[in-house]
């Protein structure tokens, strides 16, 4: 199980904020591509990825990176400062 956090416009057009799944993915990249199986709204959630940044269990990761042993999975555009 694995619990998934959604920040800004990508909650906005998934319409969740965090879920909890059950996956095979064995990486950030698979689940991103298992979640846009799902519905239409992930697929334009994650349609960019380029346009994303992922953390693993609160440390920014890739989107390669091996999801063995993660409890959270948390997207969200690039931050920028002001």
């Amino acid at each position: 199980m694995v619990d998934i956090v959604y920040f800004a416009w990508v909650r906005e057009r998934i319409g969740l904020a965090r879920e909890t799944l059950q996956t095979d993915a064995a990486t950030v990249a698979d689940l991103v591509a298992e979640l846009c199986a799902r519905d239409p709204r992930y697929a334009a959630a994650f349609a960019d990825t380029s346009a994303l940044r992922v953390a693993l269990n609160q440390e920014l990761s890739d989107f390669d990176a091996p999801l063995a042993g993660v409890r959270e999975v948390a997207f969200f555009p690039p931050m920028t400062g002001g």
